[in-house]
């Protein structure tokens, strides 16, 4: 069936969205499959005729007639923000998002309370903040190991106020069961979309400024092993060729300089500002490494490729890997962001051809390129053939 995971190798907001529109306008597509993250996502989609969407929990791939978005069990769901996503899209077109919409029936539920708590938790956290979106996603998963009752009072709506909300979600859309992702497999190719980035990662990221949630491709490999296609999907991993982070932490190329914008990225309370830096290979040979290696990579934003965007391949302390260390050992990470704040990069060229420079620079082919938000703006094999390739180009 040519399935095909998309993971993000930086610190997200790579153009995941797009990719996966992309790939949904190349081929029949039968299913998006949501495997971690939640409402917090932001993946931009725009049409040729202007219409666009930011995708949070509906899959990327929703523009296109007859695809469906399933939310496996990894995924936090929230449903007063599905229902407020589902509003706008109809408003621009896609009438019946959630006639498309299953749900695995053992995802946790992001409420208001969680949003409130988590917004308490991080403004306790003063100086120290970690960059939250503020939407209550990490709360709810973490909610077992910290009650969010010894924050005080928060600011929620009644319970009474929310049940009709919930019940009303309950009665809408379908809630599955693990089988049924096996039936849409085997159904029809599948698309497994990821949220944020492996920089972000739970456990391999630069602790404390990571997310709650598993953010290689280990999620979606276990949704097909259950559904016994393991190894059945092909890997793609997505770059932008100008490394960027939404918030606090390290950003080892970050250069204030760059003449770079992001209107779909803007400064907010809980994330802050939106960083620009130069292309960070160490920063991805790491995450290429944490994700198990993908099978090809699709570079975009090459729009914003001028000359004054160069490429870094090592640190001025000589550094060029950084080494995965095991899974929970976050006393190391946080051992490895302390080190990684003090890094500075060494720029070296400006690409003449980013693409070959990047491929040399990780070992990874190439398999699509995006000028632009536009799925006619992707070139390559991938968008053609919705194949890739098998080691370096």
């Amino acid at each position: 069936m040519n399935h095909v995971m998309v993971v993000d190798l930086g610190y997200g907001d790579a153009g995941k969205g797009t990719v996966v529109d992309a790939l949904c306008a190349a081929r029949p597509v039968h299913t998006v499959v949501r495997f971690n993250g939640g409402a917090q996502a932001a993946h931009n989609v725009v049409l040729r005729d202007g219409r666009a969407h930011t995708f949070a929990q509906f899959g990327a791939g929703t523009f296109r007639p007859g695809v469906r978005t399933h939310l496996a069990r990894q995924v936090v769901v929230d449903p007063l923000a599905l229902a407020a996503e589902a509003d706008h899209l109809a408003s621009v077109g896609v009438p019946d998002a959630f006639e498309r919409l299953t749900v695995d029936g053992e995802a946790l539920l992001a409420t208001p309370y969680h949003r409130a708590a988590n917004r308490a938790r991080e403004i306790a956290r003063g100086a120290d903040r970690h960059g939250t979106c503020g939407l209550g996603v990490g709360e709810a998963v973490a909610y077992g190991l910290a009650h969010p009752a010894e924050l005080g009072p928060l600011d929620a709506p009644p319970v009474d106020d929310c049940l009709p909300a919930y019940a009303a979600f309950a009665d809408r859309v379908a809630i599955v069961d693990r089988s049924w992702l096996a039936g849409a497999l085997r159904a029809g190719t599948c698309v497994f979309e990821g949220a944020q980035g492996v920089l972000l990662d739970e456990w391999h990221g630069f602790h404390p400024y990571t997310t709650w949630s598993t953010t290689t491709f280990a999620n979606a490999e276990t949704l097909l092993a259950e559904a016994g296609m393991a190894g059945a999907a092909q890997r793609l991993g997505v770059l932008r060729v100008t490394t960027t982070r939404h918030g606090p932490g390290p950003l080892v190329t970050e250069d204030p300089t760059l003449p770079f914008t992001d209107p779909r990225n803007p400064t907010n309370a809980w994330q802050g500002r939106f960083r620009f830096g130069h292309f960070d290979a160490v920063a991805h040979r790491y995450a290429l490494e944490v994700a198990g290696g993908v099978d090809g990579l699709a570079l975009t934003h090459l729009d914003l490729a001028g000359p004054e965007l160069r490429i870094c391949r090592r640190y001025a302390d000589g550094l060029d890997r950084l080494v995965p260390g095991p899974a929970g050992d976050l006393e190391r990470q946080a051992a490895l962001t302390d080190r990684l704040m003090r890094a500075r990069p060494v720029l070296d060229e400006v690409p003449s051809d980013w693409a070959t420079t990047v491929e040399e620079a990780l070992g990874v082919p190439v398999v699509l390129t995006s000028h632009g938000p536009r799925a006619e703006e992707k070139e390559g094999p991938l968008v053609n053939a919705f194949c890739l390739g098998r080691g370096p180009a």
